[in-house]
Order: C-alpha cells, then sequence, then structure tokens
C-alpha cells in the first residue's frame, strides 16, 4: 500500500486523535481569501475533515476531493446535510476537474504528499486570476513541556521505530517554499498557537495515526507502542504539546 493511502485504513481513530487548527487561522484565512456564499472552494485531501467545517459553515461552494474511500465515507457521514458540500472519490493527480475554476483551494497537510512538479501546476491551472492557495500544517513541540519525558520517549524511537520504509523516501520531493517557482505570487507564512494535552492511552492511539509509525511491521510495532504507553505512564501520564499551526498563503497572479 502507498503510504498517502495507509491513513485510510484508520477512519474513526484518525478522526478522533488528529490534530485541528486555531479558530485564528481560520478567521484569518477566511478574511484573506474573501470566503462566504458565492464563492468557491476546493479542498485537497480533507481526511476526515480536520479542516473542513469552518470554511464550510461560510456558505461558500465548497468542494473536495478525497483518495481514500473510507476518508470518503466519513466526509460524506458528517458534512452531506450542508447543501453547499460537495465531495468526490478520486486522485487529484489524475482527476479532470473539467471547466471547475475556484477562488480559494486549500490543504491542511495533504498537498505535500503530491509531487511539487504536478501540485503547484494543476492548483494554479484550477485557480481563478487572483485566486488564493492556502497550505497548512501542524509543528508539535512536546520537547520544551517536559525535556526529561521527551529523552525517555526518544529512547523508545531509538529501540523500536523501524518502519519498513522511511516516509522521505516515499515520495517524490515537495516543498512549500518552491510555490513561487512555479508561478504563484505573494507568498507568506502565518503562524497561530495552540496546545494538546494526551494521557498515556491518548498519546499512543494519536502516535498510531503517523503514516510512517503504521508502516512498522508486527509484532514490532505492537511492542513499540507498548513501550510508549509504558514510559509515559511512569512519567506522569501526560504528553503536552505546543502547537505552531503554519499557514502558507499564495497567490495566482491577476
Amino acid at each position: 500500500m502507498e503510504y498517502r493511502k495507509i491513513f485510510d485504513t484508520i477512519p474513526e481513530q484518525f478522526d478522533k486523535y488528529r490534530p485541528r487548527y486555531s479558530a485564528e487561522l481560520f478567521a484569518d484565512l477566511i478574511a484573506y481569501a474573501g470566503i462566504g456564499p458565492g464563492v468557491s472552494v476546493l479542498e485537497l485531501g480533507p481526511g476526515t475533515g480536520q479542516a473542513t467545517e469552518p470554511i464550510l459553515r461560510t456558505g461558500c461552494d465548497y468542494h473536495a476531493i478525497e483518495l481514500g474511500e473510507n476518508f470518503y465515507a466519513k466526509m460524506k457521514e458528517k458534512f452531506d446535510s450542508y447543501p453547499n458540500f460537495h465531495i468526490v472519490n478520486d486522485d487529484f493527480i489524475t482527476h479532470d476537474f473539467g471547466e471547475q475554476k475556484f477562488d480559494m483551494i486549500y490543504s491542511a497537510a495533504t498537498i505535500q504528499w503530491i509531487p511539487e512538479r504536478v501540485a503547484f501546476p494543476k492548483t494554479l491551472s484550477l485557480l481563478k486570476p487572483g485566486g488564493t492557495l492556502a497550505m497548512m500544517l501542524t509543528s508539535g513541540d512536546y520537547k520544551t513541556p517536559n525535556e526529561e519525558l521527551y529523552n525517555k520517549i526518544q529512547k523508545v524511537y531509538d529501540e523500536y521505530y523501524k518502519p519498513e520504509k522511511l516516509y522521505k523516501d516515499m515520495k517524490e520531493p515537495f516543498d512549500y517554499l518552491h510555490a513561487t517557482d512555479y508561478g504563484y505570487v505573494d507568498f507568506e507564512r502565518r503562524d497561530f498557537h495552540g496546545k494538546r494535552v494526551f494521557d498515556a492511552d491518548e498519546y499512543v492511539a494519536y502516535c498510531g495515526t503517523h503514516s510512517d509509525h503504521l508502516a512498522i511491521p508486527e509484532p514490532l510495532r505492537t511492542t513499540f507502542f507498548e513501550m510508549l504507553r509504558k514510559t509515559v505512564r511512569e512519567n506522569g501520564d501526560k504528553v503536552e504539546y505546543w502547537d505552531t499551526y503554519v499557514l502558507y498563503l499564495a497567490k495566482k497572479p491577476q
């Protein structure tokens, strides 16, 4: 199975434990791109909707394309009652959008799974002149809040983290900063902040939503997760993340 579909094997766990983004980020993005009724938006690979509802609730003409069959079903279950919700179950790389054009295309930790030689030219072609490309991701820091626990967790990784093939080896290069190499203008980065706190079971469940962790072969994967759980339980039963929500913005020239 290719790495970009491995998440689709755990839709319920993914929906519960993957990080959401801050209300401040969405307010900023909605204002920046002028999202609202009559504005056409495309979300790339929404997963189970971690970044969907704030945009959908603006009343915009919301569209999404989702590769995973189980994620697609989960999205339909959660959002089909919205009259402005539209989703297709297909691969963005090969999907034919026909004459569709969008005022904004956005991705929440998804576009980096697409080779930049495809992602940037295709999104640019699908945007209307002056349209917005928005790319968001979460950078979580659990070292600063508790460096002692962090170091103990790293020892578990050193011993048991042995995925069959590393994430970096599974895809072609993608760099958010290369958007302007493909014709985008007005590129900028905006940061927002939040916090998450997990107990041992929640932390292990969250780790189990990472593609590279899912690629650890059994029985080593079970041992790895049990050692993570044991380490956290024996050290306060608490993992705190200080999150930075990164929002990259770029424009299609007028």
